[in-house]
């Protein structure tokens, strides 16, 4: 997809990180910590679309069950 409208769930994401890094910001301005951060926040922020659970907490879920993810740091 080619048109914002067309990636919805990546342009509720950018509105999410927005809410912590106006748009007057440069992103290569913020440190690596306070990345750190606002993932930690964005991971922890219940989500209507995951029945008002966390991301981290729907991930634990799953890796649970026996789903193999990989991880990168």
């Amino acid at each position: 997809p080619y048109h914002a409208w067309q990636r919805g769930l990546n342009e509720h994401t950018n509105g999410l990180v927005r809410q912590y890094c106006p748009k007057s910001r440069r992103f290569d301005e913020i440190s690596p910590d306070e990345l750190m951060r606002i993932e930690e926040l964005l991971n922890n922020r219940p989500r209507k679309v995951l029945e008002f659970l966390t991301p981290i907490e729907v991930f634990n879920q799953l890796s649970e069950g026996g789903l193999n993810v990989a991880l990168h740091n």
